[in-house]
């Protein structure tokens, strides 16, 4: 069954067609129904709303965005939000069409699509891009600030509060980029190369100045086989990286293969531990916010390579 026809099937099934809200009508001591796919958008948009909103995220930690699948009870959170945010960029591969769908009854931002196309990363002849935009904090803040646009649209009573607050949650992420800076220097440049399980890294790479590579492509859904396999261990041979790295929300299947690969090439690779890239942690402890995440990826990634 094709994506549109899905989308289609879904709406009509649980009867949600033109049952969207307005956030307009909504009183100053109302807060903002707001529904975001990913937990990096929603804690952007928590820090950015702060008391004016309410903010449900509908994959939580260790969930793969590219193969997630709208269950009922999720359309029915896209569909009672005000305003919607999502990532964009093909990253919510298999609920793209419900999010179209839904952006045509109701307030509905891709939030990553507001970054330059120029800035983005191709991923094959200039008409798709790689989505994984967040691991480059200097872009993920042209997120940031459309998510502040989306709720000054929303609730324009309150747009001194957003820009506020956007202005603070910016100051703390560009603090944090220069903090993952002053970490990665610690590591020898021969030794920055990030080998993870899947193509989640490249804004990072690109970022921070490591040479990346992944086991499978940009989306979980791609295959890997012996020869992407013999390509990574002969990297780590002839480099004599020490560490690679297993995902939260990725099998650890495909890199033990590469470890076991370079064992019989006589080259001893460990698992360096685990990053967060396309979830974050659990709710409620740092890696469950978006700087917390991002400083146990710096932390893990410079403990196991310098």
């Amino acid at each position: 069954m094709k994506r549109g026809l899905i989308a289609a099937v879904l709406f009509a099934a649980f009867g949600l067609t033109g049952c969207g809200t307005d956030s307009a009508g909504k009183s100053a001591d109302q807060q903002l129904q707001v529904t975001a796919t990913t937990s990096q958008i929603a804690d952007a948009a928590e820090n950015i709303g702060g008391k004016h909103v309410k903010v449900t995220s509908l994959m939580g930690p260790g969930v793969d965005p590219h193969l997630y699948k709208a269950s009922q009870g999720d359309t029915k959170k896209l569909m009672s939000a005000d305003v919607v945010l999502y990532s964009g960029l093909h990253l919510e591969g298999k609920m793209e069409d419900v999010l179209q769908k839904i952006g045509e009854q109701k307030q509905a931002a891709a939030v990553a699509e507001a970054i330059p196309k120029n800035k983005l990363i191709s991923a094959g002849e200039g008409k798709t891009f790689d989505p994984h935009v967040w691991f480059s904090i200097p872009l993920w803040i042209h997120a940031v600030d459309e998510i502040e646009t989306q709720f000054s649209k929303a609730m324009p009573q309150h747009a001194d509060d957003f820009q506020k607050n956007a202005k603070a949650y910016k100051q703390d992420l560009q603090y944090l980029d220069k903090w993952s800076r002053q970490e990665i220097a610690h590591i020898p440049e021969k030794s920055r190369v990030l080998v993870t399980a899947h193509d989640a890294f490249a804004y990072f790479g690109n970022e921070y100045g490591f040479k990346v590579k992944g086991l499978q492509g940009l989306s979980t859904d791609s295959d890997y086989g012996l020869r992407d396999v013999q390509e990574l261990v002969d990297l780590l041979t002839e480099k004599q990286i020490k560490a690679v790295f297993v995902e939260s929300s990725v099998s650890e299947k495909s890199i033990n293969a590469v470890v076991e690969g370079a064992k019989e090439k006589g080259h001893t690779v460990t698992i360096g531990g685990q990053l967060y890239s396309d979830a974050m942690g659990e709710k409620g402890t740092k890696e469950g916010t978006y700087e917390g995440m991002f400083r146990h990826n710096i932390n893990t990634i410079t403990k196991a390579l310098k």
